[in-house]
């Protein structure tokens, strides 16, 4: 009995759980773990939609400017993401990130909510229509710190919380344990699912009407409850060591490669490359030959392997399986591009379309401005199902395609779809304007228009549509061109995906602003959306999206068939 409770003991510490953790962890976690996501995402995602309108009338920017702090900000957040996985793995472990991040959200949410309770902190004017400062240097400061710590948080939480769940799962050996797992991610999903629409539909509700004193005070509050909620756990979670991290891999790989650069490549003889010893890779393919430098046998590093066979110093040597990752990679990022330029949101602009609409759905009830993202999130988790239930089915049947469509057609699909939303934004802001032009509010932006917010659901439907099959079908391409060791990485490509999306959208508002402005013009993304011409933009954007679907036709057509395809075919023959 001794013997066996030792080798469990040593099982565990193999994994990075030491013998105290054996008690810890389990379903008695999840509560304080899905907690702290969940509200975590309540009070950052609630204070996106109308923060455009808090910038514009409180802190008198223009609408082109305050657009693209909020496309930095969104960009900021998902660039933390990677940094926060990264840092969790190698050095500090998810727990420690987790409550740095809540903590951090929540002084930053503090901060927010006293520049709504304090007017001294913002800047004054009568009318952000006259030409009046947007705050003193100190009053900046206060609100893009507010946001920087905010993005931090979100950064830290949002990439650790559901791997630190898993972790709580993963220390016991039960024959039900795959099963826990999958409900524990179910559940997980759909607590994310139900706190978008909360932060969508009722704290952008709270906002409009009550002000943005209790608007921001309310996430603030629940920020309270989601780091205090994480920190009840603590005696209760297993804390699994850092260890590696992907990220490095690829830096290493990178590093050695340099350092090598003068050598000549051997033959394909698999003696001469470093393998992992459980790797089934002999010797590295042939496409990127020049990071093949980066697992050559060189005498110099014969000495830094480790017994067993493994390389003890990887900044010096690098093996096959390694190098191999860093090429899957690369060879993914001209498809990965193709999202970016989709991923441009018009978020910020719809808000100050819908805030000129006649809101009026039943009754005296108004949907609130910001809230038509929800339009979005519902289209998109009614397509899904209804793709995977009725269509595929349905393609099996009368195409021959028991899986669907493949990736790379819904890829393609889901730009059209993007594509076509940006077209009927053009068109519906080019009825909006004429519309408010001809009821004389041309000098009056905030003024209700005789004209329904109806007119703007149809460009979110179409939204939604693109978003179920070109994002979706994005991560699963990357998960089916990269090695399953790496499976972890498509999502954090998805993510890193939206932060380029961001970063694209504030440079193009950014130059479209100038560029229509010169010579004293009114800008195409004026303050003042009546005289603007958001039409104009919105069809620059399908323009740029239809450049963009013929170079993801090109790329396809370089990438050839998919993987499965490819073995199928190596099968017939």
């Amino acid at each position: 009995m001794m013997k066996s409770s030792d080798a469990a003991n040593e099982k565990l510490l193999e994994n990075g759980t030491s013998s105290s953790q054996i008690k810890k962890g389990g379903l008695r976690t999840m509560p304080f773990i899905i907690v702290n996501e969940c509200l975590e995402k309540v009070a950052s995602y609630g204070i996106m939609p109308n923060m455009i309108l808090y910038l514009r009338d409180d802190y008198l920017m223009p609408i082109a400017k305050g657009t693209s702090v909020i496309y930095t900000w969104t960009a900021a957040s998902d660039v933390l993401s990677l940094f926060g996985a990264f840092l969790s793995d190698s050095y500090l472990g998810r727990f420690l990130v987790i409550a740095i991040g809540s903590f951090s959200s929540l002084l930053g949410l503090t901060m927010l909510w006293l520049t709504a309770m304090f007017p001294d902190l913002k800047p004054s004017c009568e009318s952000y229509m006259l030409d009046c400062n947007s705050g003193t240097p100190a009053q900046q400061a206060l609100l893009f710190l507010s946001m920087g710590l905010i993005s931090i948080g979100a950064g830290c939480v949002r990439p650790c919380s559901i791997a630190f769940g898993a972790d709580q799962l993963n220390i016991k050996e039960r024959s039900n344990d795959e099963k826990l797992l999958d409900s524990y991610f179910n559940w997980y999903y759909t607590s994310i699912a139900i706190s978008t629409v909360i932060a969508l539909s009722v704290i952008v509700y709270i906002q409009e009407n009550l002000g943005w004193k209790i608007g921001f005070g309310l996430p603030a509050l629940l920020m309270f409850i989601s780091a205090v909620s994480f920190i009840l756990g603590l005696p209760f979670y297993v804390k699994v060591k850092p260890s590696h991290s992907l990220l490095t891999t690829f830096v290493q790989v990178a590093v050695v490669a340099v350092k090598n650069r003068k050598l000549s490549l051997p033959d394909s003889n698999f003696v001469q490359y470093y393998q992992d010893h459980d790797s089934e890779l002999m010797v590295p393919t042939d496409s990127l030959r020049c990071l093949n430098k980066a697992c050559i046998k060189i005498p110099e590093t014969v000495s830094i392997s480790n017994p067993d066979g493994s390389v003890s110093d990887p900044w010096s040597q690098c093996t096959v399986e390694q190098v191999e990752s860093l090429k899957s990679l690369l060879r993914i990022l001209p498809m990965w591009s193709t999202g970016v330029l989709m991923m441009v949101s018009q978020g910020s602009f719809s808000t100050l379309q819908a805030n000129t609409m006649d809101r009026r759905l039943f009754g005296n009830f108004k949907m609130p401005a910001g809230s038509f993202n929800l339009i979005m999130v519902l289209t998109l988790s009614i397509v899904i199902p209804l793709y995977d239930r009725i269509m595929v089915p349905l393609l099996a049947k009368y195409r021959g395609l028991p899986r669907g469509f493949g990736c790379k057609t819904r890829i393609g699909i889901g730009l059209l779809f993007v594509c076509s939303a940006k077209a009927t934004s053009a068109v519906v802001e080019t009825m909006r304007r004429n519309a408010a032009i001809e009821q004389g509010f041309e000098d009056q932006p905030n003024a209700v228009i005789d004209m329904s917010v109806l007119w703007l659901f149809p460009e979110f439907v179409l939204l939604g549509i693109g978003e179920a099959f070109n994002s979706v079908a994005q991560v699963e391409f990357f998960y089916t061109c990269i090695p399953k060791t790496m499976s972890s990485f498509a999502m954090a490509l998805f993510t890193l995906e939206l932060a380029a999306a961001n970063v694209v959208g504030s440079v193009l508002v950014s130059i479209v602003d100038k560029v229509t402005s010169v010579g004293g013009n009114e800008s195409w993304i004026a303050t003042n959306i009546n005289r603007g011409h958001l039409n104009y933009y919105y069809a620059l954007l399908t323009c740029l999206g239809l450049i963009n679907y013929l170079y993801f036709l090109a790329i396809s057509l370089a990438y050839g068939p998919p993987p499965g395809q490819k073995l199928e075919a190596r099968r017939e023959i």
